[in-house]
């Protein structure tokens, strides 16, 4: 089943991945039929619209949708997971209730944690730079723990929590070429996770190129 858009603008940054969440979620929804406004982070100013749109944040991304914005990425996943439904439409967070907490705290834990590591990690020097990558690592195995041997995150299902983490992996080869190592051997299994999720229709269409990606943060992070 396929639903319309029904007015559905994602106001974002190509290069931002809280907003390649929002994206891949209306995909999986079967919501394809939206405009995709961008904004440009690098400018110094935030553009009329984010303003009028996100005056607290003054962030991407933001859904709107019928002329009300909705900001925040997970809080924007857990509505467009409520507002699509219906036969054929999959949901994005599982039925049972403790699976749905857990799968909000991995979400947490990738928001603040994993990606407060990625930060210090681009943004580290010399043996800094070590230390960072090392913790960085070990957080990505305690995710390829939470995997086990599942396909998806949520079992045969891909879902809530692998819709909020493959954004990241555009930047596996940024950290790889940053940190010097291979993702691939220090967490096979999440490197197999990534391979199933990119032969997704709903992935593959909106995760940009590693080598644009790990540009564009060198920008941001000023690495050399």
């Amino acid at each position: 089943m396929t639903t319309e858009s029904d007015d559905v603008v994602v106001v974002n940054f190509w290069g931002n991945g809280f907003g390649m969440r929002v994206r891949i979620a209306l995909e999986e929804k079967g919501v394809t039929k939206y405009e995709h406004k961008e904004i440009d982070l690098t400018a110094i100013q935030r553009s009329q619209l984010v303003l009028e749109m996100n005056p607290v944040r003054r962030s991407v991304p933001i859904l709107i949708h019928q002329g009300r914005p909705i900001c925040e990425s997970v809080n924007i996943l857990e509505y467009i997971d409520e507002m699509w439904k219906g036969d054929g439409v999959p949901n994005l967070l599982p039925h049972d209730p403790s699976e749905r907490a857990f799968s909000r705290f991995w979400v947490h834990f990738i928001d603040n944690k994993l990606f407060s590591s990625q930060t210090k990690f681009l943004k580290s020097k010399g043996e800094a730079k070590e230390e960072c990558k090392k913790e960085l690592i070990a957080e990505f195995k305690q995710l390829e723990e939470v995997l086990g041997d599942k396909l998806y995150f949520g079992g045969d299902n891909f879902g809530f929590l692998d819709i909020a983490f493959i954004p990241f992996s555009s930047m596996f080869y940024g950290y790889e070429t940053h940190g010097n190592f291979k993702f691939e051997e220090e967490c096979p299994k999440l490197s197999a996770w990534v391979i199933r999720c990119a032969t997704r229709e709903s992935v593959s269409s909106v995760l940009p190129d590693p080598l644009e990606m790990y540009e564009v943060h060198k920008r941001f992070y000023r690495i050399e």
